[in-house]
């Protein structure tokens, strides 16, 4: 079809003013933005203007390109957007008084912009916009006086056809044809509904002639057909809920309770009985395709995660053996890292069969226990607490003994040998208490 003088007219003014990107927004984006900064040795990032060079920020974690490249993309980002403005308002497609809030929105971002690259070519690109907007305010009248006369003439095209479509309503409204005239009049409200809206009062003038015309010939068909649109009005209505809810469910991924929900929802429909063969028909199709893309998602994930279990499960048992492999334990720290290590690979493997996983968490459990028996040990060993008290004992005994041996020592200087004796018997029975004493200290480790 042919353009139209105002549709032509339109088109030739698009291709008069392609987009471009002016020249100073160009320069900001040629060569390499990164040259207008640096990364300290903290780490910090900086952007180097004409009268210095000032901090933009740090990206942890990363290397100092990574980090430079990061406020480089934030400076470009914000030319392309420079640019992106000045080629719509260049094209007549940016409403003037928008533009200029653009423009003062780009000047602050510009500002306080906290990236690397150009920023005074970038700044001056921005300020070039304001002339822009002037130069081509005409060109967005221009474009603007195109679009409605454009409209204009769409919406005569309009209202021509829907006053043609009421027109044929209105002829058929005495006809006693039910079925040719019921599928005409079908199809006259499709195509009202898919013509072009009008403003509110011709829209609701010309709507209430065809809905007039509508209605005069289904009360005469209703009388007719009261009784059995009455019964297949009833099974549509529970079928459509029917199909909603299969729509619905299409898409779930609960399998084992939709599948028995579809299995509900077939039950239903044949309880419902038939009602009008053609919508019958519409409705399986559309029950049956929405059951048939569930299932068919149901078997595609149960295929794959076959396949995918079956390989996690292979890569769990090569695991598992590194695991046991582990006990005994030699070192409580050494032993922890390399259960960490390995259990970072086992969690990052995926789901495995539930049945054959039990078997290996069952032996996963046994080389937990063990590391847990050992840490127990070390905490036992380590305890401050336990080491102070044993040693209070031996310390307790030393003295003691030194007691003893002192008293044995004045009583035989004294020549009270009898007394000497059980001092001395005393000592030596703290002797032994003592070697007891240090061989159980001996077993605790000093932090």
């Amino acid at each position: 079809m042919e353009n139209t003088p105002v549709e032509q007219a339109a088109e030739n003014s698009t291709l008069a003013e392609r987009p471009s990107i002016p020249v100073s927004a160009a320069s900001a984006l040629v060569g390499d933005p990164a040259q207008f900064g640096r990364v300290g040795e903290d780490g910090t990032v900086y952007v180097i203007l004409a009268d210095g060079e000032r901090a933009v920020g740090s990206y942890p974690g990363k290397s100092a390109e990574e980090a430079l490249a990061y406020f480089v993309r934030k400076f470009e980002a914000l030319a392309s957007e420079v640019a992106l403005l000045a080629a719509r308002i260049k094209s007549g497609a940016m409403v003037p008084s928008d533009a200029a809030q653009a423009v003062d929105k780009l000047r602050e971002q510009v500002a306080n912009l906290n990236g690397v690259g150009d920023l005074a070519t970038l700044a001056v690109a921005v300020d070039q916009i304001p002339s822009l907007i002037e130069d081509h305010r005409a060109a967005y009248q221009e474009r603007k006086e195109v679009e409605n006369a454009i409209k204009e003439a769409k919406r005569a095209q309009a209202v021509a056809h829907k006053e043609k479509i009421v027109s044929e309503a209105e002829e058929l409204s005495a006809s006693e044809n039910w079925k040719v005239t019921g599928e005409r009049l079908k199809v006259l409200l499709d195509e009202w509904k898919a013509a072009p809206r009008l403003d509110k009062k011709t829209d609701a003038d010309l709507w209430k002639r065809f809905s007039s015309s509508r209605n005069k010939f289904d009360k005469k068909r209703r009388t007719h057909f009261a009784s059995l649109e009455a019964t297949q009005s009833g099974v549509q209505e529970k079928k459509e809920a029917i199909v909603k809810e299969a729509e619905l469910l299409a898409t779930s991924h609960e399998w084992l309770a939709t599948a028995k929900r579809f299995k509900e929802l077939m039950d239903q429909w044949k309880a419902c009985g038939r009602g009008k063969p053609s919508v019958d028909a519409k409705m399986w199709a559309r029950f049956k395709a929405a059951q048939d893309q569930f299932f068919v998602a149901k078997n595609t994930d149960l295929e794959r995660r076959q396949v995918s279990m079956a390989a996690n499960l292979v890569k769990r048992e090569e695991l598992i053996t590194a695991f046991e492999a582990l006990v005994p334990f030699k070192d409580l720290q050494s032993g922890k890292r390399a259960f960490r290590e390995l259990m970072d690979q086992w969690q990052k493997i995926g789901m495995t069969e539930r049945s054959k996983r039990a078997t290996l968490d069952a032996r996963l459990a046994k080389v937990e226990d063990a590391l847990d028996l050992l840490e127990q040990d070390h905490y036992r060993r380590t305890d401050p607490t336990a080491i102070a008290r044993a040693n209070d004992v031996v310390q307790g005994l030393i003295t003691a003994i030194e007691n003893y041996e002192k008293q044995a020592a004045k009583a035989t200087a004294a020549g009270d040998l009898a007394k000497a004796k059980v001092a001395l018997e005393a000592a030596e029975a703290r002797k032994v208490w003592l070697a007891e004493a240090q061989k159980g200290l001996s077993e605790f480790k000093v932090r």
